[in-house]
C-alpha cells in the first residue's frame, strides 16, 4: 500500500506527487483519533503524519481552490499548510479539534493570499470539473437531447453558483465553503473562524441571502 514519505524529496514536491488512494486505517479515524495520530506525530511518529496527510489533503486542496479560485496555487497551498503542520507538530495540543487547527491554518493562509494578490485579480478561474477548453464537451454526456440539455443547464446553474459564492465578502465566502462544500457544523466553523455558534448563523444567514438574492433571476 503507498506511504506518504517525509522525506526532502517528498517535502518539496506538490500535493498531486502524493497517493490518491487514502490508508483504511486513516480514513476510519474518528476526531479524537486525529488528535492521537497528531500527538504521535509530535511524538516522532512520522507515519501518523504521513496517515493525516493523506486523510486531509485533498479536502483542504478543494477548499482552497474554492477560496483562492486557481487550482495550482490551490495545490500549493496546501503544501504550505502541511508542512507547517509538519513543523508545528511538537507544539500541538489536544485542546481542540484537530481539524480546527487544521482548518485555520489553511483558512489564515488563503488570507494571507488574497491580500497579496488583491491588485492581482486578473487570474483566470479554472474550475476542477470544468469542461475541456477546445471543445467545450464534458465526459458522458449522453446522446440523448433532452438529458444534454439538463445535464448542461446544470452546469451552467453550478457556474453561477460558484461564481456568486467567490463574490461574496471574505468571511463570508469562507463560512459558505465550509458549511456547503466541507460539510461543517456551526460549532465547527466557528473554532476555526473564532466565533460563537450564533455569530456563524448570522454570518451565513447572510451569506445564504445574498446568493438567493443574487440567483433569483437565474433559477426563476
Amino acid at each position: 500500500m503507498a506511504t506518504l514519505v517525509l522525506d526532502n524529496s517528498s517535502l518539496g514536491a506538490g500535493p498531486a506527487a502524493w497517493p490518491d488512494k487514502r490508508r483504511a486505517s486513516a480514513s476510519n479515524q474518528e476526531p479524537d483519533g486525529d488528535a492521537a495520530m497528531m500527538q504521535r506525530a509530535a511524538a516522532g511518529d512520522e507515519a501518523a503524519f504521513n496517515c493525516l496527510a493523506e486523510k486531509y489533503h485533498r479536502p483542504i486542496i478543494h477548499f482552497l481552490f474554492r477560496m483562492v479560485r486557481n487550482q495550482a496555487i490551490a495545490e500549493e497551498l496546501a503544501q504550505e499548510v502541511f508542512l507547517r503542520v509538519y513543523r508545528s507538530r511538537q507544539s500541538y495540543r489536544a485542546e481542540a479539534r484537530f481539524t480546527t487547527w487544521l482548518y485555520r491554518i489553511a483558512v489564515n493562509l488563503a488570507v494571507n493570499h488574497a491580500r497579496d494578490t488583491r491588485r492581482e485579480r486578473s487570474v483566470q478561474t479554472v474550475y476542477l470539473d470544468a469542461s475541456d477548453e477546445e471543445t467545450g464537451a464534458t465526459p458522458d454526456v449522453a446522446d440523448d437531447k433532452p438529458l444534454a440539455e439538463e445535464r448542461l443547464l446544470n452546469q451552467e446553474r453550478g457556474r453561477a453558483i460558484r461564481a456568486r459564492v467567490i463574490e461574496l465578502p471574505e468571511r463570508q465566502r469562507m463560512a459558505v465553503v465550509m458549511h456547503k462544500y466541507q460539510g461543517m457544523d456551526y460549532r465547527e466553523i466557528g473554532a476555526v473562524l473564532k466565533l460563537s455558534e450564533s455569530a456563524v448563523k448570522s454570518l451565513l444567514f447572510r451569506a445564504y441571502q445574498t446568493l438567493r438574492e443574487t440567483l433569483k433571476d437565474f433559477v426563476g
